[in-house]
């Protein structure tokens, strides 16, 4: 009964002991991982093998089939019978693969897209129920496939095939210089000797044991257990052996291993989480799913070209940059805070934190302790006279031993210096100002507080033993002038000759006070008391995005600088003494600092500490080697209007219908490390000559490209470098069919016939306006000429009129002298009369009636009453043909409109005669007696 105590006891005590070593490993500086979830790669959740190609992309076998990686895009190629996918491994230019009752190979086709050849197809194999190919190994020019029954080997060039049956498991497949290996449980260990199994060893351990790794030791090997047993086996047999890190962890779940190229091993464990372990067997560090890892069950493991190791997950995929300088601190419970302050001191590293004060010793795998009494923020750490000042929210700290001693309860020490010349005397910037600190008996303690100035002071350097310049973020940058007792601040003003600036700091750097803002960097001139920009650390923001002028020197005399993109530092050159700028790529997003509160501290040697909101990061200089990389256009795609895409071949120039005018282009760089970020500038030959701005965005697109010849070209930027080659690709759009040659040429026809047609058409139409114009103007000058002889005829007819009025004055003139002549006469005559008795009267009386009835008068009246209405007789006669001459002369001087007075002297008789007359005239002529007879005649 005593045995099964002291048993359960030492399991009692080694598993807390496992737990307490698994809180200080917990503690470890770890090298960077990058997780890729399901749901980024778009996959399955389990992954069971790795491989690589000589390009370097990365193959995983996953259960959804095989996935391709290329640094920058995922791609899945699905199972050949919808299985899940257990093996792969790249041999040349194909990629091998199994599954269940299947293995074969995938190939690159000429768009870049893998096609699948199935082997067991091929070879008409019939495989056995339920079989599965867990492993994938070669040999010369053999391919073996290694299921749980049997192995399978393929030679390349004959197309032949071996099979070598087991009897039970085959656990899996190893090949060690050129030999092959495999377990099969409860027979012991095989090797393949000309195509057959031979057994190498039968020992218990070996056939009842489960191995997951064995590996190459000189002239032995070494074998490691599922249950985390280490054995040598060589020809004396098989030898077990204890590593130093088995003193802490006892391991009975490692379900995968390798060794990698520096001697070490990483062991992959289920549900633990995987350990590195040194060539000597010290445990390097552990890492699970609480400080890092994607899932605690590692299925597979593989160490890529670089030295990455790749860790296939039962949940996901992880990509270890064990080769990085960069190793990591992990703040998993937020117990440290974000990280404002760290130094080393006395073999101690302490790290200031918006939690308060931590420390831990240097080198040491152990957990931070946190400093009693510091609980909050603690704003810098400074070394100074060997003794260790903390500026804390809540006044001032010296730290010994562990130990706070609080030296200044004025709250809020922003930095703390000392005074030029003053080795009793330090300063300290607080939220209210500036105050003194004076060393009494190797002690510390306050003095007092400098009057006349109350602004917070942040950043503040000493221009001369007098003169302080000191930085506001808010107000800009103060010129403060302290008399010789350093009692009180005796003047300050504003500098004018900056800008202020969020996040902008002040730093000494080489003897010159810098001001870091937005704008660039800026040095103080003593003399001048101006600040002027300094080229060349300029450069640090010109050359990327400006996120904080936050400025650090280190004490090795590195200036820091913290960009969107780049970690910057700046050395001097050796021969010149001029600035030099160097880069390190680790963007912002990954470094997570609190903007204006950057710190980085130099640790020993070339290795730095960088703080964080949720840990710290270790960058060791020394490792900072520049990579060569390669940028390839991995697919190019078109596109239709109608929305068809067709992937296109890579190794031509592409030629396209003008439909298909959109093009899209997929590129990378084939990079895993996490602190490593590809960006990309491409441009279109032919299209627009200027590149692209850098961006981190693998694929370029075009649309509605017209036709013409085109190059696209595509670089990178990783770690401040361009990738050593530029990718292209030359591709043609053709002209649209309705310009293609052909069609030009019917155009040129249709242009001819269309030219010679309108041709045609307008001879005719002005040939027809010509007759037109020609008609019109005919009919133009005919009216014109009829207007012409209408004028003449007007002119004729007035000047007929003209004559008629003339005439009618002459007849008026006529019959008025034919009346007054006539009444003259009469007067004469019926004087005469009265003579009765003188017989000379009776001959003028006679004349008188002759002259008075004179034929030769009427006649005369006659001709001129015919000029001035010479129809008047002729229709007086067609209408009343009985009127005799003497009628006819009484209708012409009723024409005139002549009253019975004025007739009667005409006629040579009375009135009344002349009133008879016009009765008679009325009677032949039938007139009603209602029409006047002078306005018949005038109206005839």
């Amino acid at each position: 009964m005593v045995k099964p105590k002291l048993n359960y006891s030492l399991r009692y005590f080694l598993y807390i002991y496992t737990l307490l070593c698994a809180c200080l490993c917990f503690s470890q500086e770890l090298p960077p991982i990058i997780n890729y979830t399901p749901k980024i790669y778009k996959a399955d959740n389990q992954n069971w093998m790795i491989s690589q190609s000589d390009d370097a992309y990365i193959y995983i076998a996953n259960n959804k089939g095989l996935l391709e990686y290329n640094g920058a895009q995922w791609k899945l190629y699905k199972s050949p019978n919808e299985t899940i996918m257990r093996s792969v491994k790249v041999i040349g230019n194909r990629v091998y693969i199994g599954c269940y009752r299947n293995f074969g190979y995938w190939e690159r086709n000429a768009t870049g897209n893998l096609e699948y050849t199935s082997l067991s197809d091929e070879l008409n194999l019939e495989m056995m129920e339920d079989e599965q190919i867990w492993e994938i190994s070669q040999l010369d020019k053999w391919v073996l496939f290694q299921s749980l029954d049997r192995i399978y080997s393929y030679h390349t060039e004959t197309k032949s095939l071996k099979i070598i049956e087991a009897s039970q498991t085959i656990t899996k497949l190893y090949k060690i210089d050129g030999e092959l290996f495999f377990q099969v449980l409860n027979e012991g260990l095989f090797s393949i000797e000309n195509g057959e199994k031979t057994l190498v060893s039968d020992n218990a351990i070996l056939k009842n044991n489960r191995i997951v790794g064995l590996f190459p030791k000189g002239n032995q090997k070494i074998i490691i257990t599922r249950n985390g047993s280490w054995y040598t086996f060589d020809e004396t047999g098989l030898t077990a052996f204890q590593l130093p890190y088995q003193e802490q962890y006892k391991q009975e779940s490692v379900y995968t291993s390798i060794q990698l190229g520096d001697g070490s091993f990483v062991l992959g464990t289920i549900s633990n989480g995987i350990f590195h372990i040194s060539a000597a067997g010290e445990l390097l560090y552990h890492i699970d799913q609480a400080n890092g890892l994607g899932d605690n069950t590692a299925l597979s493991l593989f160490e890529d070209m670089d030295g990455n190791v790749w860790i296939g997950l039962d949940n996901g995929i992880d990509c270890l940059n064990t080769k990085e300088p960069f190793k990591y601190y992990a703040d998993q419970k937020g117990r440290l805070g974000t990280i404002y302050a760290s130094v080393t001191h006395n073999g101690y590293l302490y790290l200031g934190t918006n939690q308060g004060l931590f420390y831990k010793a240097e080198n040491e795998p152990s957990d931070f302790n946190f400093m009693e009494g510091t609980n909050g923020q603690v704003w810098c750490l400074r070394v100074i006279d060997n003794q260790l000042f903390c500026g804390h929210d809540l006044g001032t700290f010296i730290i010994n031993d562990g130990k706070q001693q609080k030296i200044a309860d004025i709250e809020g020490t922003w930095d703390i210096k000392t005074v030029p010349g003053k080795e009793n005397m330090i300063i300290q910037g607080n939220y209210d100002g500036l105050h003194m600190l004076n060393k009494q008996e190797d002690s510390w303690i306050y003095s007092r507080k400098l009057k006349g100035f109350n602004i917070s002071s942040k950043h503040f350097e000493w221009a001369t033993p007098t003169k302080i310049l000191m930085n506001h973020e808010y107000k800009g940058v103060y010129e403060l002038t302290i008399d010789s007792d350093y009692q009180e601040v005796t003047e300050f003003t504003k500098n004018e000759t900056l800008q202020k600036s969020a996040n902008s700091s002040l730093i000494q750097f080489d003897n010159i006070i810098y001001q870091a803002n937005k704008n660039g960097i800026f040095g103080y001139d003593i003399a001048t008391k101006a600040f002027q920009k300094e080229t060349i650390l300029s450069t640090i923001f010109d050359a990327d995005e400006y996120t904080t002028g936050k400025l650090i020197v280190d004490n090795v005399g590195y200036l820091w600088a913290f960009t969107d993109n780049y970690l910057n530092y700046v050395t001097k050159e050796k021969l010149n003494k001029n600035f030099k700028v160097h880069r390190i790529a680790i963007p912002q997003s990954l470094r997570n600092e609190m903007k204006g509160y950057e710190n980085i501290t130099h640790l020993a040697g070339k290795n730095y500490l960088l703080g964080t909101s949720n840990g710290y990061i270790t960058i060791d200089l020394a490792e900072m080697h520049p990579k060569t990389y390669e940028i390839t256009i991995n697919t190019v795609t078109n596109h239709t209007l109608s929305g068809g895409n067709n992937e296109i071949a890579l190794g031509e120039k592409g030629e396209f219908s003008a439909n298909k005018n959109f093009l899209a282009f997929m590129y990378n760089i084939p990079a895993y490390n996490k602190y490593e970020v590809a960006t990309y500038s491409y441009q279109l030959e032919g299209f627009y000559d200027e590149w692209s701005d850098w961006s981190t965005s693998t694929n370029a697109s075009f649309e509605n490209l017209p036709f013409g010849s085109y190059t696209f070209k595509v670089k990178a930027l990783i770690n401040n470098q361009e990738t050593a080659n530029t990718a292209s690709y030359s591709f043609i759009i053709h002209r649209p069919w309705y310009i293609s040659n052909l069609a030009l040429l019917l155009y040129l026809i249709i242009a001819i016939l269309l030219f010679t047609g309108l041709n045609s058409f307008y001879k005719n139409y002005y040939r027809k306006q010509r007759e037109r114009v020609l008609e019109k103007t005919t009919r133009d000058l005919a009216l014109k000429e009829l207007e012409a002889q209408k004028e003449i005829i007007q002119l004729k007819n007035s000047q007929l009129n003209s004559d008629i009025e003339s005439k009618n004055r002459e007849l008026a003139i006529s019959t008025m002298n034919m009346i007054k002549k006539n009444e003259t006469l009469s007067s004469i005559k019926r004087e005469l009369q009265k003579q009765k008795g003188e017989q000379s009267v009776a001959p003028v009386i006679r004349m008188i009636d002759k002259n008075i009835n004179n034929a030769d008068d009427w006649k005369f009246f006659e001709e001129a009453f015919n000029h001035a209405d010479k129809d008047f007789f002729k229709k007086v006669k067609e209408l009343h043909p009985k009127l005799t001459a003497n009628d006819l002369r009484l209708c012409a001087y009723l024409r005139l409109n002549l009253s019975s007075k004025e007739i009667a002297p005409l006629l040579n008789i009375s009135v009344r005669s002349v009133e008879i007359k016009r009765y008679r005239l009325r009677k032949k002529i039938s007139l009603a007696r209602e029409i006047n007879l002078n306005d018949y005649f005038l109206n005839l």
